[in-house]
């Protein structure tokens, strides 16, 4: 499975953070996946992860409903990394989102990392939607992104609604 929008929409933000720390860890032989998970939170393997506030027994019953909830439908054996969350920051959104209005079909990273270079920051600068000390920052956020999902992946995957 490939991540989708319609999945990334249905996990919250505390079990998308535990599937992407699990998804990457650095010690672990076979890829994260949904069960595997699963069996971390049950068996407390996450604690070294989280701290106790962050991972309350009510916060660990509603993270581990919904993650029965994600198994019940695409299976024990999914791929944790299918299921994190990956959003821009605002400002990144913003960029992204000016992208995507001015274009004829739906832009990739690379194109948004293009209409950057070709100075949409500036100009978003002067009409006040972003803040000018944050051009270095935007730069280096896109280049990580490309860095981990690739030139080609659709920008609108990536975007923040708040």
């Amino acid at each position: 499975m490939n991540a989708s929008v319609d999945v990334a929409c249905r996990v919250s933000p505390a079990l998308s953070e535990i599937l992407e720390a699990q998804a990457d860890h650095p010690e672990a032989i076979q890829p994260a996946t949904l069960g595997s998970v699963r069996a971390a939170l049950v068996g407390g393997g996450l604690a070294e992860v989280y701290d106790a506030d962050r991972l309350h027994p009510q916060t660990a019953r509603s993270i581990l409903s919904e993650l029965d909830d994600l198994i019940e439908e695409f299976g024990e054996e999914a791929a944790a990394r299918d299921f994190v969350v990956i959003e821009a920051s605002l400002e990144l959104s913003s960029v992204i989102q000016s992208v995507i209005d001015g274009a004829s079909r739906p832009p990739t990273l690379e194109s948004v990392q293009e209409a950057m270079g070709r100075g949409l920051v500036a100009r978003l600068v002067g009409e006040g939607a972003i803040d000018p000390d944050d051009d270095e920052t935007l730069q280096e956020e896109l280049a990580n992104l490309i860095r981990r999902y690739g030139p080609h992946v659709p920008a609108e995957c990536f975007l923040r609604y708040e």
